[in-house]
């Protein structure tokens, strides 16, 4: 519930907040010094379409996450799964993505991605090599640029259905044929790929089961990230991917060719050396979650939530939801020109605005303005607060009528501060550290060490492939979450 309400609030403070501009993250403008290499001919359509859309997938991405063990642990992966590709003679680029996601991507021409989420999940190479082998799949199958004329063709004709068939057919229907025949297009590529990148992963040597294995973890993670027990398949059916089961089926099923489980290197060791001091969640530039509080180092602010609630730090803004229904969504913009906070507040930007409810105010020293409002079926407290250049913006929302919003809107607002130099320098990020077990220890004691994040024995297990009831042994290698350095 809490991941769907954060959805229905985004959507609802997008809807007040039109044109929005996050200043989250813009210390560290997201790829900056970044420079797109072509890793082809210039000529070819594939090599242009993956330079000119690298920026933007920084960009969307944070841009690069630099770490010369990884890399070199990456680039290691990438020359094995190359020499048995389908295009020996395919060049490519893997560029690591600074973001606490799990996801991995391609485009034409060889640009490879993996994000430092998808990293910290992994347990050794071979599920890596398993996850780049099905982007290098889409490479040589030449997927995207498939997509693409797909896209263009779909275009076209919907156009024509529209215009030709307009008194049989909606717009909206051409509209959702257009989508499950563009989805039905992609779910087959995504099959191939996984068939495809099962080969890859024999023929290099890597344990072939890596697939299927990741496949699972990937799903286990979904499930820790929306706290559901079980997805429906049902509501993901214009999803690019196939469901899951299927999957992991397929890929056991191409991994029998090869031999019986055991087959095969993964590789785990030298894996776990290379991710140990790997950044884990939220970075430096776009904040921390601690528990209930949200601290961004780099802008020098803080904040808290009331207890129970659960914040989501994304690019956009920050949300949090709780019981109740109760939403809030922090972010900010540039402000220059020193602009009056009661006028800024009544500027246009928040829909559904009470004039008669907006007052200025003080917060920890601080200028602000609060003011009330209503929209569909939320109402809105709008609390905004002055730091040099920058006003940051606090909503909290709840169904109209709730007797739940002031109350949280008090602890959020008046929580807000900056933070001291001292606070600031005793702050650092979450890493990957890699521990040895040692006499004593259990799954719940180790779990234990975790810091900064929730359901600790959940994520342990998680981060550690183990299933439940499953214990560790001494002299193992496990992965912890912790700060310290």
């Amino acid at each position: 519930m809490p991941g769907l309400l954060a959805r229905v609030f985004c959507l609802v403070a997008l809807f007040m907040l039109a044109g929005c501009q996050t200043l989250l993250n813009e210390t560290y403008p997201p790829g900056a010094g970044s420079t797109p290499g072509t890793l082809q001919n210039d000529d070819d359509p594939r090599a242009r379409l993956g330079a000119s859309e690298h920026p933007r997938i920084l960009a969307n991405y944070g841009g690069e996450y630099n770490d010369p063990k990884v890399e070199r642990q990456l680039a290691r992966i990438v020359g094995a799964l190359t020499l048995v590709s389908e295009n020996p003679k395919q060049s490519y680029r893997i560029t690591i993505l600074d973001s606490p996601a799990v996801n991995a991507f391609a485009l034409p021409g060889g640009y490879l991605y993996v994000t430092r989420g998808l990293l910290a999940l992994a347990d050794d190479s071979s599920e890596v090599a398993a996850v780049i082998a099905h982007e290098m799949a889409h490479v040589t199958a030449n997927h995207g640029l498939l997509r693409k004329r797909a896209e263009e063709a779909e275009q076209i004709a919907n156009r024509v259905a529209t215009e030709v068939l307009s008194g049989e057919m909606t717009g909206e229907q051409v509209e959702a044929r257009g989508k499950l025949r563009l989805a039905a297009f992609s779910r087959q590529q995504e099959l191939e790929a996984d068939v495809i990148g099962v080969r890859m992963l024999g023929e290099a040597g890597f344990d072939p089961y890596a697939a299927a294995r990741f496949l699972e973890t990937m799903d286990a993670y979904s499930r820790y990230q929306n706290n559901v027990e079980d997805l429906d398949p049902s509501l993901d059916f214009l999803s690019s991917h196939p469901d899951a089961p299927k999957r992991r089926e397929l890929a056991y099923r191409h991994a029998r060719a090869f031999g019986q489980p055991g087959v095969g290197t993964r590789d785990q060791d030298k894996y776990l050396r290379a991710i140990d001091g790997l950044l884990y969640g939220d970075s430096p530039k776009q904040g921390y979650v601690r528990g209930n509080t949200f601290l961004h180092p780099v802008l020098g602010i803080r904040f808290s939530v009331p207890q129970g609630f659960q914040i989501d730090n994304t690019a956009e803004a920050v949300l949090a939801t709780g019981p109740g229904d109760i939403a809030i969504r922090f972010d900010g913009v540039s402000d220059k020109n020193r602009t009056p906070l009661t006028r800024y507040i009544t500027s246009g930007w928040v829909s559904g605005l009470d004039p008669s409810s907006v007052r200025p105010l003080r917060i920890n020293g601080l200028e602000a303005a609060s003011a009330k409002a209503v929209a569909d079926t939320w109402e809105f407290d709008v609390t905004v607060i002055r730091v040099g250049n920058r006003i940051y913006r606090l909503l909290t929302a709840a169904p109209v009528g709730s007797s739940n919003l002031d109350a949280a809107a008090r602890i959020v607002t008046s929580s807000f501060s900056k933070m001291s130099s001292s606070e600031i320098a005793s702050l650092h990020p979450l890493r990957i550290r890699i521990a040895t077990v040692r006499p004593g220890d259990t799954i719940a004691s180790l779990a234990e060490r975790n810091q900064g994040t929730r359901r600790k024995l959940e994520l342990f297990q998680l981060l550690n492939s183990l299933s439940s009831g499953e214990t560790v042994s001494v002299g193992e290698k496990v992965k912890l979450v912790t700060d310290q350095r």
